[in-house]
């Protein structure tokens, strides 16, 4: 692993905005004047399917592919994509995840199985440090459930050495304003 290098691992699902995030986050470290690199994932997201971004950043990044087991942050909008990309995390990483549940979409002829519910417990049996928001939840009562990766980025934001001003900038550059307007009291 290259010397001052941060991995970040983003994952959700189709239409969560991961994609967003990963590059929001690679804005703020450029604003930081670190080099980053963000490559992404999504195949099948426009059916429910899985949507992966990687975030490299620091003094000099060759590659934007995050090795398994190399990542320093999972960054997590749903919990079974927590369980998925666990894998990426190198030993006690640290996990941002939303609790919430989507259902994947089941085919006709699949097994009926369990949804997980004991994620963060598991997780965190495996020696990971886990935060859990219910940031979609928390972003309807601000009146738009679109703000719940805004407020997951802020979670993540605490475990990832960039500055704050440069979070302000990357958000005031990617996202559109009515999301950052301060909610009226």
């Amino acid at each position: 692993m290259t010397e001052g290098i941060t991995n970040v691992l983003m994952a959700g699902v189709g239409g969560q905005g991961v994609l967003v995030a990963g590059e929001t986050l690679a804005l703020a470290a450029l604003a930081d004047g670190l080099e980053a690199k963000q490559s992404e994932v999504h195949g099948v997201a426009q059916r429910g399917g899985s949507v992966v971004s990687h975030v490299r950043f620091g003094p000099r990044v060759h590659s934007p592919l995050i090795r398994c087991g190399e990542a320093s942050v999972l960054y997590a909008a749903e919990r079974l994509e927590a369980l998925r990309y666990a894998h990426h995390l190198k030993p006690g990483g640290n996990i941002v995840m939303d609790d919430r549940a989507i259902q994947p979409i089941r085919m006709p002829d699949a097994p009926d199985t369990q949804y997980p519910e004991e994620v963060p417990e598991f997780l965190r049996s495996k020696r990971y440090e886990v935060l859990v928001l219910e940031a979609v939840r928390e972003a309807e009562t601000l009146g738009d459930k679109r703000c719940a990766n805004v407020l997951l980025l802020g979670a993540l934001a605490t475990r990832l050495q960039i500055g704050d001003e440069a979070w302000n900038l990357a958000l005031r550059e990617r996202l559109p304003a009515k999301v950052l307007e301060p909610v009226p009291s």
